[in-house]
């Protein structure tokens, strides 16, 4: 006797096909669109999608998380200083105090847990997708991003002719840590102006990066270590509560400026 419901294999190619399309047709217009899926990007999408903040995260790898799994020097263990531990609590994620104020904690562990924060609370995500370039508005606001798939920039040139496809949103997240590629491309555009993440410093680089958390241009806020390659600021290696902290300030901006925009329209 079978074990499973009897399905052929067009079904599961069906349903896959069915159920990217509709979800890629949905969110061809996001509230906000936040590009990079690492402990920033996450921990934004979480407090945004937790309020019903339509969200899409776009992500260039085939996995979520950038460093939070790996830690330090291959180690997978990540270290926040307080009080970023308190966002492990509120994810659920076990640690140690290694030192006053100094906790670690197992990277996969807390690196599942937000993802799983994140996804609980209704942010989508668009994987193996590269950021390509910006859509600019009037009074040259961030709308959008332009995307392709990531492979394609590996392909012999001689058959890369593959047209990126446009999103829309009403806010725009960089996310792509040192990278900063919305702000590098906005750079290209001369709209910007980055100046490149400093040395390390850790003492002065976590509370630098959520203090200059924001919008960097109307349509645009930036956060984690994108906001060291936008000033200058020092870089913090594997301590990442600067970086969740900023997510969360990331977070904070994107729903004043929504709200304000609902005021403006004469929405409730």
């Amino acid at each position: 006797m079978a074990l499973f419901h009897a399905i052929d294999e067009k079904d599961v190619t069906r349903a896959i096909v069915s159920g990217f399309l509709k979800q890629f047709e949905e969110y061809a217009e996001s509230d906000v669109i936040i590009v990079g899926g690492g402990p920033s990007g996450l921990m934004a999408g979480k407090e945004l999608a937790s309020r019903g903040v339509k969200t899409l995260i776009v992500e260039r790898n085939n996995y979520l998380g950038g460093g939070f799994w790996i830690g330090g020097y291959l180690m997978n263990k990540v270290t926040l200083r307080a009080p970023a531990q308190q966002a492990l609590d509120e994810l659920g994620v076990p640690y140690e105090e290694a030192r006053e104020g100094l906790y670690v904690a197992d990277g996969p562990h807390a690196c599942s847990k937000l993802i799983a924060a994140a996804c609980d609370a209704g942010c989508r995500f668009a994987n193996m997708t590269i950021f390509e370039d910006v859509v600019i508005r009037e009074g040259n606001r961030v709308a959008g991003v332009v995307i392709n798939w990531t492979p394609i920039v590996s392909l012999p040139r001689e058959i890369t002719c593959v047209d990126p496809v446009a999103i829309e949103s009403r806010m725009v997240v960089d996310s792509t840590g040192h990278d900063a590629c919305v702000l590098s491309k906005l750079e290209e555009r001369g709209l910007a102006e980055t100046v490149g993440y400093g040395a390390m410093w850790v003492e002065k680089s976590e509370d630098l990066i959520v203090e200059h958390t924001g919008e960097y241009m109307p349509g645009l806020v930036i956060t984690g270590m994108a906001v060291s390659t936008a000033y200058g600021l020092p870089r913090m290696g594997p301590t990442f509560g600067g970086m969740l902290l900023s997510g969360k300030r990331a977070a904070e901006v994107v729903l004043a400026k929504l709200s304000q925009e609902a005021t403006a329209a004469g929405q409730p």
